[in-house]
């Protein structure tokens, strides 16, 4: 026993004075400049009154000694957007810095815009003041104005007159925003909505949402973190839902991000020209609903990209429904799921269901990209496919009819990948003139002319 208090004793007070020979150390001035990982720092775009993230800047001492870096600071003092935290201590200056030899320290970098900032880029330096020379670290955002919709105990958050949006001011939405009973939300083009995570819109009865984008000048509807990162996660933001006897109308809008993008109760809905993508569930659900989609491009959805259930009448013509999720290999990850039966609790949907398809791509890694959930007298299911390029597998339970499908062949896609998301076909595609044209849509998503006799299936020419 007193062998074993006296190793004891041994071991912790050689592990105090290793401990003292540690903090025991002589810091000297740099002779050298200074190492960064990088030189430049961009963050994500903000607005104003919102953080970004935190941005990290790796600093080394290459030297054989320890050293103090007399100062670092940022080069618009006080007066500046972003600010920095050096050895857990946030501020715009710091003196007498300790780095040790062969070591680094993290300075770490983010911007906080207050009310009314100037919509402009903001850019700052982190300057490294050492007698071997000055050093800079530049830091550039851009800046945004905004205007925020912020649900609270005191504010429903609703929308109660008729109301137009334009690209004037960033959106951004703090809880779920409602436009009321009977009215009419505009968005012209280049409008941007941003959703705080679990946001989110309805429409309630008879209400209207008409987006106004354009080529080049879409509307965007996404989660309010703008590094480009986010834009292939999903589950960023809840997702817009329109009730009965709402209206939809659609043109040149992207949505990513989200949930689900789109749920159509009951309601009518005309989309033009518009890509959805990356949604944890579905991109489009549509419930016992009147939907027309025109050159429509969706993919990376966890479900399926377009879902439909508990009756109703959908239309796709000139779309591409590709689906390449691998976020979580236990979802379907279809191109299309319909059912004749809804359950939501207690509320229920069913009823006859009628799809037909035209001159569109339904591909990705699922074998069936096409799924049907059958319930006992819910209600008939009608499907068309025509001049439709489709992958379902010989021994699917689903089996689709129509004139001209092309089953199993690979549409050729010249990027499916959702960072750089590029489904035009590539030459050699089995989807290049195989189409039939359709009066009223002359030309595809990115305005191309179509071939008046031999267009290319899908959204692109």
């Amino acid at each position: 026993m007193k062998i074993k208090i006296f190793l004891g004793i041994a071991f912790w007070s050689l592990l105090l004075l290793a401990g003292c020979n540690r903090d025991d150390i002589s810091f000297e001035s740099p002779t050298q400049l200074l190492r960064f990982s990088t030189d430049t720092v961009f963050c994500d775009t903000v607005y104003n009154q919102m953080r970004s993230e935190t941005y990290a800047v790796k600093v080394f001492n290459n030297e054989d000694k320890d050293v103090f870096i007399p100062r670092i600071a940022l080069e618009g003092g006080s007066g500046s957007l972003y600010r920095i935290n050096v050895d857990g201590k946030v501020g715009t200056s710091f003196e007498n810095v300790a780095l040790r030899r062969k070591d680094s320290i993290y300075v770490f970098v983010e911007i906080a815009p207050i009310a009314n900032a100037p919509e402009a880029i903001a850019e700052d330096k982190v300057v490294f003041n050492t007698p071997a020379g000055e050093q800079k670290v530049t830091l550039f955002s851009v800046v945004q104005d905004a205007e925020y919709f912020i649900k609270s105990d005191s504010n429903p958050n609703i929308i109660s007159e008729n109301t137009t949006w334009t690209k004037d001011k960033v959106k951004v939405i703090f809880g779920d925003l409602t436009v009321a009973e009977g009215k009419t939300l505009t968005m012209e083009k280049g409008t941007k909505v941003y959703f705080r995570k679990n946001s989110g819109m309805n429409f309630a009865k008879n209400s209207i949402l008409d987006v106004k984008g354009a080529l080049g000048d879409e509307v965007i509807f996404r989660g309010d973190r703008s590094d480009t990162k986010y834009d292939t996660l999903p589950a960023n933001w809840n997702g817009i839902k329109m009730e009965e006897d709402t209206e939809l109308k659609m043109n040149y809008a992207r949505l990513f991000g989200g949930n689900v993008g789109l749920q159509l109760k009951e309601n009518t809905a005309t989309i033009n020209n518009t890509i959805i993508h990356t949604f944890q569930n579905a991109g489009i659900y549509g419930i016992a609903a009147n939907i027309t989609a025109n050159n429509l491009v969706m993919n990376n959805c966890g479900e399926a990209d377009f879902a439909i259930a508990g009756g109703g009448t959908y239309t796709l013509n000139y779309s591409t429904l590709a689906n390449y999720w691998n976020l979580n290999p236990s979802m379907n990850a279809a191109g299309i799921y319909a059912s004749n039966f809804y359950q939501n609790g207690a509320e229920i949907f069913n009823g006859n269901t009628t799809l037909t398809v035209n001159n569109s791509i339904i591909y990705g890694d699922t074998l069936d990209m096409i799924t049907y959930n059958d319930v006992t007298n819910a209600g008939a299911f009608s499907a068309t496919f025509n001049n439709s390029l489709i992958k379902q597998s010989a021994n699917a339970a689903f089996k689709p009819i129509g004139s001209n499908i092309i089953l199993n062949e690979d549409p050729k896609f010249q990027n499916y990948f959702t960072q750089k998301m590029n489904l035009r076909v590539k030459e050699g595609s089995k989807a290049k003139g195989n189409g039939k044209p359709i009066v009223g849509i002359p030309k595809d998503i990115v305005e191309n002319p179509r071939s008046t006799t031999t267009p290319t299936i899908g959204a692109y020419e």
